[in-house]
């Protein structure tokens, strides 16, 4: 174990030389005409690129809609449908994305896939707990000279561009939904968003993660990248790609690889951003500001493409994880630098995402919504619990926590300790709602006594073994209609989520086999409210009012 750790210490210390170096050569560039970059490396050659210590030309960086105009699509997306970017103007809906699902691959068995993105869950919470306690991704790290000649400028959030008188009368009135895509078919518990980046717009598969802030893609040149499906993002080859630079004050909200001090030194030198997850993932590159453009369907039902200017985006250079052939990641986390909050200026203070059932075919799809979504607001079965941990000094305030009293089996509260639920004032414990994640996990001994509690009342199964780390597991070959004790969370402030028996208990085909799809963390550790249970809940992240909303409903009609 020692020496599997020096190795990927190795590793990551040489990365983050070759950064420096990548960094420290000449930065005498413009936008159209670059010298390369120097390197002390003979084996390395940096090419011919915007993404590299150039800085161009920045003019109003506020993240805003673009006017109305006619695009091609690249890839492999047809561009001759006559779609319309959207014009500058909100609309009177909120924005909806559609998440798109893939059926489970014939390739890919079910038990396999069950305990490989258990797996990857383990080592993701491994990889949140240690960001708790490293403080590894903090959203306001200040990297700028603390000199008199360049003083420190707090970064301000941007103005978003004038608003409509029709806007203007009923506040935040735009919305935007997106398609989701599930990660089944790929063996992973994620979901999957279609943006297209650049203009002309290029499309990508991005990971949709609540639990962090920042957007990225892997970028060329890619010096150290995992597989992806389609090629990399290429910057020399959109004219909206931007770079930030080291002393602009949104350099400030991400984290460099060490140290800071030698990786802008130049005046014209691009921020460089160093993003970690855990010991298997992670992704070092230039900071910088792109268009996104997402799919959408309007209120008529007809599919069109919204463009939004100036996205904060990381431009990653060495990526490592799993990720499942996506070109990067959409952060939903509660910092500045995520996509949700980077859209409030837009479309207000909230986004909610009601995620379809896995078992459901390709005609269907999840949506994700940024804006107020009155049809969910008036539903008679939405619920609310606050959201908590904002104000401990410790707590990562990328994560969306919320305060769990016990919870209740077949129609009983367990006797759970209290003490177990609480995040510390070292910023240890306490729950989070993840889309990253994707079953449920309870810290000890949360956990063992919520096991014990469904086998002492599952009543008339087989006991089953053999589907590990997923216990208990029973035998349902021949029964038509399951029956399992109930299961329900109960908050502190009064909040009670009941889930239906498909969200807690997860069936292995083709061997007949049903198991509960909630596992454990250490002491102290985390707990995570994962997407298998969020599945038929239409879920809604309400930041101005700092609570969490989640009312039944099948997701396939939103």
């Amino acid at each position: 174990m020692i020496t599997k750790v020096m190795k990927v210490s190795l590793i990551l210390v040489l990365l983050v030389i070759v950064y420096v170096e990548a960094h420290s050569g000449n930065h005498n560039h413009n936008h159209n005409s670059l010298n390369k970059n120097g390197s002390s490396l003979a084996a390395i050659r940096f090419p011919d690129h915007p993404s590299y210590s150039d800085v161009s030309s920045s003019g109003d960086s506020g993240c805003g809609f673009s006017n109305s105009q006619q695009f091609g699509l690249s890839g492999d997306d047809n561009g001759s449908e006559d779609e319309a970017f959207l014009a500058a103007k909100p609309h009177k809906h909120p924005l909806k994305l559609h998440l798109k699902h893939r059926s489970m691959s014939k390739d890919i068995e079910p038990k396999n896939s069950v305990i490989h993105f258990t797996a990857k869950d383990l080592t993701r919470i491994q990889s949140l707990h240690r960001r708790v306690i490293e403080k590894k991704n903090q959203n306001n790290i200040s990297r700028l000279p603390k000199s008199k000649e360049q003083p420190k400028q707090p970064y301000k959030p941007l103005v978003a561009p004038a608003a409509s008188p029709e806007s203007l009368a009923t506040g935040y009135s735009s919305q935007l939904v997106a398609t989701l895509e599930s990660g089944v078919s790929l063996g992973s518990g994620e979901y999957f968003i279609d943006v297209f980046v650049g203009t002309p717009p290029k499309h990508f598969s991005l990971i949709l993660d609540t639990g962090s802030d920042l957007n990225w893609i892997q970028c060329v040149p890619c010096l150290a990248c995992f597989e992806q499906s389609g090629p990399y993002y290429d910057p020399k080859d959109s004219d909206s790609f931007k770079n930030i630079s080291c002393h602009d004050p949104r350099c400030q909200l991400v984290s460099s690889p060490d140290p800071p001090n030698e990786l802008c030194k130049v005046e014209n030198q691009s921020c460089p951003y160093f993003y970690w997850y855990g010991d298997s993932s992670n992704t070092t590159g230039d900071f910088a500001v792109e268009t996104f453009t997402v799919n959408l369907t309007s209120p008529t039902g007809k599919s069109e493409l919204k463009q939004v200017e100036n996205m904060m985006f990381g431009c990653g250079h060495w990526n490592r994880g799993l990720f499942h052939g996506a070109a990067g990641l959409l952060g939903l986390g509660r910092g500045p630098l995520s996509f949700a909050s980077q859209l409030q200026s837009l479309y207000g203070h909230s986004f909610s995402y009601c995620l379809v059932d896995r078992n459901s075919n390709t005609s269907v799809s999840s949506k994700l919504i940024f804006g107020e979504d009155k049809e969910l607001l008036n539903h008679s079965n939405l619920n609310f619990t606050s959201f908590v941990g904002g104000v401990k000094e410790n707590s990562v305030d990328t994560f969306y926590y919320v305060q769990i009293k016990s919870v209740m089996v077949g129609g009983e509260v367990l006797e759970i300790p209290e003490e177990t639920w609480h995040l510390s004032e070292e910023g240890a414990g306490g729950t989070i709602i993840d889309s990253g994640t994707t079953l449920t996990y309870f810290a000890e001994p949360a956990y063992e006594i919520i096991k014990e509690a469904f086998m002492k009342k599952t009543k008339g199964y087989q006991l089953v073994e053999g589907f590990p780390p997923l216990k208990p597991c029973y035998n349902v070959s021949g029964i038509q209609k399951i029956e399992l004790p109930d299961f329900g969370i109960l908050f502190a402030d009064g909040a009670l989520w009941d889930f239906p028996v498909e969200n807690y208990f997860i069936q292995i085909e083709p061997d007949d086999v049903v198991c509960l799809a909630i596992l454990g963390t250490p002491r102290s550790a985390l707990s995570i409210i994962g997407n298998y249970q969020q599945q038929n809940f239409h879920i809604l992240y309400d930041m101005k009012k700092s609570r969490l909303g989640y009312a039944p409903m099948k997701c396939a009609d939103v």
